[in-house]
């Protein structure tokens, strides 16, 4: 039987891990499913006669329901994330978020008819190992008493050096790239999410630690540094929330789902590692297993991305997603008929019947959308 708090369940795995473990799939099972219905009700949204897209500025979906469902949903499983990371450290929960993309893509083929190749399910086999490789080589949580303690490892100078720079790398996304490259590279807006995504799961884990604390009879809630956690949490899910819709609305779910689970994934370990010292407390060949790990989950989530850009319009020996390079002088739409639309153009630039002027798109003209460096 599994002890108290932080006992052995069974070799490589405490009491706490499983908890963790639990709520973590729970919340990739919900967040897998938001993609998709948060998907579907931002395309009905841009279809209706007053709608304008949230990829260039438009909140029209706020007036959807179906968003609203899977906005729900995603809440849901957001909970369930937050209170996994109350139990478990951040290198194994966050990795399992992987799940949510095998999930994302089932779902995909089934309601937006994107067609899920042989080598897909290649990938959500590698995304399972991977994961199972993580979970049984986690670190034990870090037994902590008290959120103040918490607060004394968030400034520490390499965990202050590690937010100054994520806050000048959103700061110069946000004031010169996204308006210049927003709606033509992917990177921009994932990039945005994924980098505030690192600091917000250390707040949420932080919070997390004070509420079970509290729960469990020692209140945490009379320290301002609870509060101050909490207010980094909200303003770092709102600009999350804004960022995701734009990418969401702009390429295609099968882009951005793996990409950003890649790139947030593996600034969140780095975060973790930097403020819980996870590393610590391990050795060597249990680090080494968990690298493994996390990269059998990359190659699976970029598998999948480029067997869904292989089954695009039927084409496996064509590039289905580009972006225009910086010479390119005409813009590219692909049809939402058959994958759902990745409107990969210039600001300004307009698009008729989902096509360019004369229907093609030229090698010359545009670069392959998985050029750009990974990395929900």
């Amino acid at each position: 039987m599994a002890a108290a708090g932080g006992g052995r369940w069974y070799r490589g795995m405490s009491a706490d891990n499983v908890k963790g473990l639990v709520l973590a799939l729970s919340s990739s099972l919900f967040i897998g499913a938001s993609f998709i219905i948060k998907k579907k009700g931002l395309k009905k949204a841009a279809s209706s006669s007053s709608g304008v897209r949230a990829g260039v500025g438009g909140y029209s979906y706020l007036y959807e329901p179906l968003w609203w469902v899977g906005m729900i949903t995603m809440v849901v499983g957001e909970v369930a994330n937050f209170a996994a990371y109350a139990f478990a450290p951040a290198i194994l929960v966050t990795p399992l978020g992987a799940l949510s993309i095998i999930i994302s893509a089932v779902l995909a083929h089934v309601m937006l008819r994107e067609k899920l190749h042989i080598f897909g399910i290649l990938g959500c086999v590698l995304c399972v190992v991977g994961s199972t490789t993580i979970v049984l080589h986690a670190p034990p949580e870090r037994q902590i008493e008290s959120v103040t303690e918490v607060w004394g490892l968030a400034t520490e100078p390499a965990f202050v050096c590690y937010v100054a720079v994520v806050l000048a790398l959103v700061v110069v996304l946000l004031f010169k790239f996204v308006p210049l490259y927003g709606q033509t590279h992917v990177m921009v807006y994932i990039g945005v999410c994924s980098l505030v995504g690192s600091v917000s799961v250390m707040s949420v884990k932080a919070l997390g630690i004070a509420l079970k604390l509290t729960f469990s009879g020692t209140n945490q809630l009379v320290y301002p540094q609870t509060w101050a956690f909490t207010m980094v949490v909200i303003t770092c899910i709102i600009t999350q929330m804004n960022y995701l819709n734009k990418a969401l609305d702009t390429f295609n779910t099968a882009v951005v789902s793996p990409i950003y689970y890649t790139m947030f994934t593996s600034l969140t370990i780095l975060a973790s590692v930097i403020m819980f010292k996870d590393w610590d407390r391990q050795n060597p060949t249990q680090i080494v297993t968990e690298m493994c790990g996390f990269v059998t989950i990359l190659s699976g989530t970029f598998l999948l991305h480029k067997t869904k850009d292989m089954a695009a319009d039927g084409l496996s020996n064509s590039p289905s997603f580009r972006l225009p390079t910086s010479t390119a002088s005409r813009s590219f739409k692909q049809t939402d008929e058959y994958s759902e639309g990745i409107p990969l153009r210039s600001p300004g630039h307009h698009h008729t019947d989902a096509r360019c002027a004369d229907g093609q798109v030229s090698p010359s003209q545009s670069t392959r959308a998985s050029r750009v460096s990974y990395v929900p």
